[in-house]
């Protein structure tokens, strides 16, 4: 059953683009792995200016692949410098959803 991570973060002020950099080598390698569907990186328009992972995994195997892939525990370090608060991070499964 596929899973969709919808993942919040927060930076500290004049670390966007610093983080942005690190996001995008994360992002890139992702996507390249076998179990991911859908992996984007998004920034609210308002607020916080959270940013917003966006991710979609063919099943819990991958998202337990990705999470124990080297590109995802390096931009974990980075990101840890630069967030101002833990991620939010948000896992749900397939209710009714188109194809």
């Amino acid at each position: 059953m596929t899973v969709k991570i919808v993942a919040f973060v927060t930076v500290k002020p004049g670390a966007d683009d610093a983080f942005i950099a690190a996001a995008r080598i994360c992002v890139a390698a992702s996507r390249a792995e076998s179990g991911v569907l859908h992996y984007d990186l998004w920034r609210e328009t308002d607020g916080d200016r959270r940013f917003v992972f966006n991710e979609l995994y063919t099943d819990d195997a991958a998202v337990r692949a990705h999470m124990a892939s080297d590109h995802f525990k390096a931009f974990g370090l980075a990101a840890r410098d630069l967030a101002a608060a833990r991620p939010e991070i948000i896992a749900t499964q397939p209710v009714d959803v188109a194809d």
